[in-house]
């Protein structure tokens, strides 16, 4: 055998020797399983009564189907954790809303943008004058998120403004800071123009003071591989949701949603109680006959979750007046969520239905609000709050210590020791206080209506001289 054919059965023995590593794809496909980092947010992943949602869960989702796969989300403790476990290789990638950074286009390879956002500086409005620029808030609180873009930008903006201070806060997530401006706690946050439009639809006295950058693109996060093959599925899926106008699609159930329901203001309010109150009155005062429970709360229940809209629908599918799901409404035996008639009576019952569950001794009025807590982010979740309430010599029969304790369910402190884990524990607290407002506002121009006529009838066999 000649020198040359000798090299080349060599090296064809020793290739055959040395097993070639299936693309990343396949071995995906085989695992059956895509392991995918996220964080619990409004915009990205969450689980609430209506069950998981959120923008990144849904792509994640139609992305591993699209493999024939699974998705497992999987969430650090903090924001910061993420990026180091798409390059440690504990995950396929991550899908957190991240929005793309030189900084970070070093540690991982980016795929196309699916959206973008703008990171704006966030006040209260009464609290503070809104400030026009960074040098308006020197003397004020500013906290961020710790290792967030925000954070990358504000050092930026630091060399041109040295006198810029901020706390980045690794216990809470944007969402919580938001609520510490809320209630007043902090002066200023920075959070991503998504996130703001989400947070205002509970929140509607959060104002953005200005930009504080370009949009940035949103995309997902790869690690740097020789092994691309998952990398270009996505690729490629991405290009698909585009090309159909499925992405954008997906987009406007999530926000379009929000924008149309945001929290309003009394006088739009006032107008919407005679424009479209009357139509379906009949059917609140229908379900309070057969419940027990005032049809102006029902009322101002069906206006928190629909603005007394029949056809509303949440991203998660929750449909009509009262917001039902399709689960609830198999129980309850509605037929068509979209019939004003049939959600308002399920949507009453239900409230009972959930009432039903609390102990016998809890009175009114902390028995309905608990009972709309309840209504809003689950049972579960309530039980697990009560608990932590009666763990800090709160009532947890009592609605004005459980409401403290609410949102301490999106801190994993808490809620890592409870049965149900993480929920956005301030919107259960927000809902109860917007119903609050809407029936107190129904109960006032009821009884302004009331007497308005007693005013204007005339009383028979009355002499102005005899009153």
């Amino acid at each position: 055998m000649r020198p040359r054919q000798i090299i080349i059965v060599f090296l064809a023995a020793l290739l055959l020797g040395c097993s070639v590593p299936d693309p990343l794809v396949n071995r995906v496909k085989v695992l059956g399983e895509l392991r995918v980092a996220t964080r619990n947010n409004p915009t990205t992943y969450y689980e609430d009564r209506d069950g998981f949602g959120g923008l990144e869960y849904e792509l994640v989702t139609r992305f591993a189907a699209s493999l024939g796969v699974k998705a497992k989300f999987i969430v650090p403790e903090r924001l910061e954790e993420i990026l180091p476990m798409v390059v440690r290789g504990e995950v396929h990638f991550a899908a957190a809303g991240m929005p793309v950074t030189p900084s970070r286009e070093r540690r991982v390879r980016f795929t196309q943008e699916y959206q973008s956002i703008t990171p704006q500086l966030v006040y209260r409005l009464g609290t503070n004058r809104r400030p026009k620029d960074i040098s308006d808030i020197q003397n004020g609180t500013l906290e961020v998120v710790a290792g967030s873009a925000h954070e990358e930008l504000l050092k930026t903006l630091q060399q041109t403004y040295p006198e810029l201070e901020w706390v980045s806060q690794q216990e809470w997530g944007s969402e919580e800071l938001l609520s510490l401006v809320v209630e007043q706690l902090i002066d200023y946050t920075v959070a991503s123009s998504n996130e703001v439009l989400l947070s205002r639809r509970f929140h509607p006295m959060l104002k953005v003071a200005f930009d504080l950058a370009e949009p940035q693109p949103l995309a997902w996060a790869f690690p740097h591989a020789e092994d691309s093959s998952l990398y270009q599925a996505a690729q490629e899926f991405l290009s698909e949701l585009k090309r159909t106008g499925e992405l954008d699609q997906i987009i406007e159930r999530y926000y379009g949603y929000v924008e149309k329901l945001d929290f309003v203001d009394t006088r739009t309010f006032r107008r919407h109680i005679v424009q479209r109150l009357p139509t379906f009155e009949p059917w609140f005062r229908e379900a309070a006959d057969e419940t027990g429970i005032d049809w102006r709360l029902l009322a101002a229940i069906g206006y928190q979750e629909s603005h007394w809209n029949p056809e509303a629908i949440s991203p998660t599918g929750v449909k009509g007046i009262m917001m039902l799901t399709r689960a609830t409404a198999k129980q309850l035996g509605v037929e068509s969520r979209t019939d004003p008639r049939e959600s308002i009576l399920g949507g009453a019952r239900y409230v009972r239905v959930v009432e039903a569950k609390l102990p016998d001794r809890i009175q009114e009025p902390d028995r309905i609000w608990l009972a709309l807590a309840g209504y809003n982010i689950g049972f579960g979740h309530l039980e697990d709050a009560r608990i932590l309430t009666q763990r800090h010599d709160g009532d947890p029969d009592r609605w004005a210590d459980v409401k403290k304790y609410l949102p301490l369910l999106a801190k994993k402190k808490y809620y890592s020791t409870v049965k149900h884990g993480r929920a956005r524990g301030q919107e259960p607290v927000t809902y109860i206080d917007n119903i609050r407002s809407y029936y107190d506002l129904l109960v006032w121009e009821e009884e302004r209506q009331i007497t308005s006529e007693t005013e204007e009838k005339p009383i028979v066999g009355t002499t102005p001289a005899a009153l």
